[in-house]
């Protein structure tokens, strides 16, 4: 039985094309415990990969995170699916504010430790005492309240291409990182103040919430559906937009424009840009702001250096990048000392 892609990313993008179908992009988590996550993960891909569906999907003991793309035509199959599994049944589907054809060109399934990495291995967090859910009416009221403190719970080089007005936002690589910096940077006013937390779809809120519960935070609430169900519902109820920038995301879009402002700079020169790119050097890949000058002058890359690497013959490239190990230092997102502007 076949539980992987067999058709490389080219392949697979000029099937997409051949198809003529348009797709849609959406997410759906859900946190519930699961007896075996292998048995349920290759259930899974055989029933997605049948109506064409291409994404990222963790599972864990913990439950399920997924972020993925279908034909449009196959969405009620896509529901159909997921109601026969009892803990999905009816599960609340987030549709991206524009679909691309190519967000995704793969279908990944993998089993985790956890769907969300929070470093909490020594501490179990109850889920079913989370914070209180606000749609984005009841958000904007609150964030105008000066008892509230509007937390970002993404990370860096999340907030800092789009974010709430007047949110508090932690300078974090990742989400284990900002759970205790918030807790202890608001211990002294968590019996007296509102706080409000954000994030892309949800499922970091939905922990973070119950973890400062658990730290003794009195009045926690969370955007249900994250920012992404924010746009939507402040669309459809012709609310005042809040959200300033785009909503960074995690597939080949890297980005929903969620309002006209443009709040961050490109990291080579300062112009103002809010494009999110990988460097063009493959030993690289690192993620940071390039306008389309800087694309020009450096040939996609992030600096001289790499840019002189992708110029050299394929093969020296690869001579170059032989046994040199990865590490999440080579593809920190955002941190670099190539990248001059960088806040």
């Amino acid at each position: 039985m076949q539980f992987y892609n067999k058709l490389n990313i080219k392949e697979q993008s000029d099937l997409i094309d051949k198809s003529g179908k348009n797709r849609i992009v959406l997410s759906f988590y859900k946190y519930s415990y699961l007896g075996n996550p292998k048995i349920f993960r290759n259930y899974l891909y055989i029933k997605l990969s049948a109506i064409d569906v291409l994404g990222r999907i963790y599972i864990a003991s913990e439950g399920i995170n997924a972020q993925i793309s279908l034909p449009l035509e196959n969405l009620p199959f896509l529901r159909n699916e997921l109601d026969k599994i009892t803990f999905l049944k009816n599960i609340p589907l987030n549709y991206a504010l524009v679909s691309e054809n190519k967000s995704f060109l793969k279908l990944t399934i993998k089993v985790k430790n956890k769907i969300v990495a929070d470093g909490l291995e020594s501490q179990k967090i109850d889920l079913s005492k989370r914070g209180t859910y606000v749609d984005a009416s009841e958000f904007n009221k609150l964030l105008e309240k000066k008892d509230t403190i509007c937390i970002d719970m993404r990370n860096h080089y999340e907030s800092e291409v789009g974010h709430f007005k007047n949110a508090n936002i932690p300078n974090v690589d990742t989400f284990r990182e900002s759970l205790p910096l918030i807790e202890k940077t608001f211990f002294n006013e968590k019996n007296n103040k509102k706080f409000l937390l954000y994030c892309t779809g949800g499922i970091r809120c939905e922990k973070a919430s119950a973890y400062f519960k658990q730290k003794g935070f009195k009045k926690v609430f969370q955007m249900k559906g994250g920012i992404i169900e924010y746009a939507r519902q402040a669309r459809e109820m012709k609310l005042e937009n809040k959200f300033k920038g785009i909503n960074f995301v995690f597939d080949e879009r890297k980005g929903e424009r969620i309002s006209k402002d443009v709040i961050s700079n490109c990291h080579l020169c300062n112009a103002s840009c809010d494009s999110h790119v990988n460097c063009a050097n493959p030993a690289c890949n690192l993620l940071f702001i390039q306008c389309s000058d800087c694309s020009k002058t450096y040939d996609g890359c992030c600096s001289l250096d790499c840019q002189k690497i992708i110029n050299l013959p394929y093969e020296k490239q690869k001579s170059l990048r032989k046994a040199k190990k990865n590490s999440h230092k080579v593809f920190k997102k955002g941190r670099s000392k190539a990248l001059k502007y960088k806040t």
